[in-house]
């Protein structure tokens, strides 16, 4: 086994915010439950990772109850779930001990966010000489805020702002950042048919 499936923060926790109503991918667990039984039909190893804001009172907080893995989605005996409390994946768990470990020197990129946890990683990944394809359709993101936008607006007034950056040139400007450069930009149909 040396490609590992990265599922990075498909998690209840977003969809306990409001603009989970603006998502790029409602069906975000749907594709990656068959990203999943792609890889494990596969023979890769499924690595399940989750996001964590310890103390904050957020939907990311632990004490919430809703850092666990959207409904749906459920690992297997022997795959490993682990809790970050960075943007990447490898910084705050033990993903690259996990990953030479089990002789992984690849990875596949999955979850939410696209431009966030997902990029990051992809590119830390890439730093540290994986082989990284990132299936931009099995990732989600949402809409951005312009940085001057005041804060706390009703999701209502931030998707009606010309100045707020929308999905699809979020995703296409990741896309344009990691090709040819830290990753293989690949759909989720390439891995199921």
């Amino acid at each position: 086994m040396n490609r590992a499936l990265l599922v990075i923060d498909v998690q209840e926790s977003f969809r306990r915010r409001e603009l989970w109503q603006a998502v790029s991918a409602p069906d975000i667990a749907e594709r990656t439950a068959r990203l999943v039984e792609a890889a494990r039909a596969a023979g890769d190893l499924v690595v399940w990772i989750l996001h964590a804001d310890p103390g904050t009172g957020s939907p990311f907080d632990p004490a919430s109850g809703h850092v666990r893995l959207i409904e749906g989605l459920e690992p297997r005996d022997g795959e490993p779930v682990l809790t970050k409390t960075s943007r990447n994946a490898f910084t705050t768990t033990g993903l690259q001990q996990l990953l030479t470990s089990h002789g992984v020197r690849e990875v596949v990129i999955s979850g939410i966010q696209t431009e966030q946890c997902c990029e990051t990683t992809a590119r830390l990944a890439a730093d540290l000489g994986y082989g990284v394809t990132f299936v931009t359709d099995a990732t989600a993101t949402f809409p951005i805020p312009h940085r001057d936008a005041p804060a706390g607006r009703p999701l209502a007034e931030v998707l009606a702002d010309p100045a707020t950056l929308p999905t699809d040139q979020i995703i296409a400007r990741t896309e344009y950042a990691l090709a040819g450069r830290f990753a293989t930009i690949a759909t989720l149909a390439s891995f199921t048919g």
